[in-house]
């Protein structure tokens, strides 16, 4: 098995075990983490792809790097977001009682 396989394989698990725990998951942390392995996969093959060639080829390296500053940028939102559902979720309602995140 070549290094470019070995790669390939990790990230094709990566992605896999990702989606079946986004589609299993209840909690949105363990959701938001899902798909940032998700997103992590599928970075290893671009870069698992972009060193087949010698030179390794920089524009698959360059979206690699435009991947991660996404992630990141993504990551952030949907926290700020999780945590403001939580907080609404907790806020009282109209009427003095506790919000549950349920509708009327």
């Amino acid at each position: 098995m070549s290094t470019l396989e070995w790669y390939l394989w990790v990230a094709a698990a990566l992605l896999g075990l990702a989606c079946v725990r986004l589609l299993l998951a209840r909690d949105p942390l363990v959701r938001l983490i899902a798909i940032n392995v998700a997103g992590s996969g599928s970075l290893l093959v671009l870069v698992a792809l972009a060193a087949r060639t010698d030179p390794p080829d920089p524009v698959l390296h360059a979206l690699v790097l435009t991947g991660i500053v996404i992630t990141v940028a993504f990551t952030g939102v949907g926290l700020v977001l999780l945590r403001r559902a939580e907080e609404a979720a907790e806020a009282p309602g109209e009427d003095g009682a506790a919000g549950n995140g349920e509708g009327p």
